[in-house]
């Protein structure tokens, strides 16, 4: 059984909490606004290192706007690129090294390669209820991919 799928998101909006740090207002409004919002059966949000790890930048967290949405002055619209995704999911702070092997074996194995011209993002899947009976939450890493030329 293959433990990696292929998710397309399009090209789309979505709202931007900026960068920063989870312990930043910014963040906190962000995560309060979205998480005020109807729960769909799959999370809309996204989150990803903007900048060179460990040296510059920092998180940004965003999420797919839908016609309509209410967002709040503090955020902004931003235009997404979208594109076809590996996803594989494992268990949230923890070493995911075993997965990661798992991914890049399965690109191996159908001619795929990390597309670098868009970020490797992670979101949380597990709702409050999931937790509360793992003990943990589950996250899913998003990376862009592209046929091998």
């Amino acid at each position: 059984m293959e433990t990696v799928r292929i998710y397309e998101i399009p090209d789309c909006k979505m709202v931007s909490s900026g960068i920063g740090i989870f312990s930043e207002e910014k963040f906190n409004k962000f995560n309060k606004w979205f998480s005020s919002l109807p729960k769909t059966l799959f999370p809309k949000d996204f989150l990803f290192w903007d900048g060179e790890w460990q040296v510059s930048g920092g998180f940004h967290w965003l999420y797919m706007y839908e016609n309509g949405m209410n967002v709040p002055n503090d955020f902004n619209l931003i235009d997404f690129k979208g594109g076809l995704y590996a996803v594989i999911t494992d268990i949230d702070q923890q070493d995911n090294t075993d997965a990661m092997k798992a991914r890049d074996a399965f690109l191996e194995t159908h001619n795929l390669e990390i597309d670098k011209t868009r970020f490797e993002m992670g979101n949380i899947i597990t709702s409050p209820n999931g937790k509360n009976v793992l003990g943990y939450s589950q996250m899913d890493y998003w990376t862009p991919i592209k046929h091998k030329i």
